[in-house]
């Protein structure tokens, strides 16, 4: 189930055009990500995110100064151990959007090869538009 909450407040049509395509972009951004991140391709994965990027998840803050030092990552050595095959989007909600920046909650999960649940998790992705680019440039999640 996908949402799009915006605020109730007075906008001007062009504003409300802006927000529109702000929203549209950052979905299709996420769905960019999903698809690079199950394709187990760490430059595809890394060409949707927009840098710096930043992950807050396990108790810790990554940072990522660039697309080649995230490519360098070692996440499709370690999932899958967890049993990890595939994720999905199961909701997203925008919670602030702008021109140029939409505030995303979501929840994903992760599935087994046999497409059975293995964790469903809430997190909060951060979507920019920087050099005409539409990405990821924050995550903040529950997941380990």
């Amino acid at each position: 189930m996908f949402s799009y909450l915006l605020a109730m407040s007075p906008a001007l049509p062009q504003d409300q055009d802006a927000n529109a395509q702000a929203i549209a972009s950052a979905m299709s951004a996420l769905d960019e990500f999903m698809v690079a991140f199950n394709s187990r391709n760490m430059k595809a994965w890394a060409a949707t995110l927009n840098y710096p990027h930043v992950r807050f998840a396990s108790g810790t803050v990554t940072v990522w100064p660039s697309a080649e030092e995230f490519e360098r990552g070692r996440t499709f050595e370690r999932l899958p151990r967890t049993g990890w095959d595939h994720s999905s989007w199961a909701q997203r909600d925008v919670s602030l959007v702008s021109s140029g920046k939409v505030h995303i909650n979501t929840v994903f999960q992760r599935f087994n090869d046999k497409n059975e649940p293995i964790g469903t998790y809430e997190s909060l992705y951060i979507v920019t538009l920087v050099d005409g680019h539409w990405g990821t440039q924050a995550r903040s999640s529950l997941a380990p």
